[in-house]
């Protein structure tokens, strides 16, 4: 195998967000002995570089699930959204009170005003159903709030003006109001719709997505498509786990994920990435 691709939450990252000194041991191996491997995430291009820069690892980035490909500072591939599914989607999420953020060329906006309506979202529940899991949910704020890249901005009036809009990340834990935003999305053709877990909406340019940017990649160097491994846990890496030589799954991945791929590795918090590099890749 010549070109590896990992996804990062859910795979190669710890709880806390950093890759552990064990996942990072085993990819430098692998470029040791002249193998390429490539961030494949659905974070954002400011956001993976930041993570590689504290891990002191060099390598290829596919990021915002394949809306940007990048070889070094080389950018391979690009692909923004247009301004019309842009405009009209981001007015319904301001117009029904969505958390969003979006992902650009200059880093990640995201408008003070949707972090209120996510907190206001997260006590409604939480009063509402005494077994909301209000801990877990402010853990998946704080998380987004974490990420490198992340520009508040003061309100819905700030303009893009010459930035490049690669994704639209929508996150609530309203099960109903998120399941009729995905059905109007759905019914769009300007955009690509998928997500990394059922509180998650990843709106994009309806070329971009993992398998297609794990293509470009594979294509820009030279590498055939059977000798590509692709390792993830997720709805959005089924594009790549789709047509990549060998697929592997971590040990936290849905039954129906595992079951489409080529291997099962050990949950990513028992350094699956790792294992799996050991054990499947040669």
């Amino acid at each position: 195998m010549q070109l590896i691709a990992i996804d990062l939450d859910g795979t190669l990252l710890t709880k806390d967000g950093t890759i552990s000194a064990e996942n990072r041991e085993a990819i430098l191996r692998m470029q040791e002995q002249g193998k390429i491997v490539t961030i494949c995430s659905g974070r954002a291009p400011q956001d993976i570089d930041g993570i590689l820069q504290e891990a002191e690892i060099q390598c290829p980035v596919i990021s915002a699930n394949g809306a940007v490909v990048n070889d070094g500072k080389e950018m391979i591939a690009e692909f923004s959204m247009g301004t019309e599914p842009f405009n009209e989607i981001t007015a319904n999420l301001i117009e029904n009170d969505y958390y969003f953020e979006i992902y650009t060329n200059k880093g990640i906006q995201l408008f003070i005003d949707a972090l209120e309506i996510l907190r206001k979202e997260i006590r409604r529940l939480s009063e509402g159903d005494k077994d909301f899991p209000t801990d877990w949910a402010y853990r998946e704020l704080d998380i987004q709030l974490s990420q490198k890249g992340l520009i508040k901005l003061p309100s819905y009036e700030h303009l893009l003006t010459g930035l490049n809009v690669y994704k639209v990340f929508v996150l609530s834990f309203d099960k109903e109001k998120l399941s009729a935003l995905k059905e109007q999305i759905v019914a769009n053709e300007a955009v690509s719709l998928t997500t990394s877990n059922w509180d998650k909406l990843e709106i994009a340019h309806p070329e971009a997505n993992k398998g297609y940017g794990l293509r470009i990649l594979a294509d820009h160097l030279g590498i055939p498509m059977e000798e590509t491994v692709a390792i993830g846990d997720s709805i959005n890496d089924i594009p790549m786990f789709e047509i990549a030589g060998t697929s592997i799954a971590m040990g936290n991945a849905n039954d129906s994920i595992k079951k489409m791929c080529t291997y099962t590795t050990k949950p990513f918090d028992e350094n699956g990435v790792a294992f799996a590099l050991r054990e499947f890749v040669v």
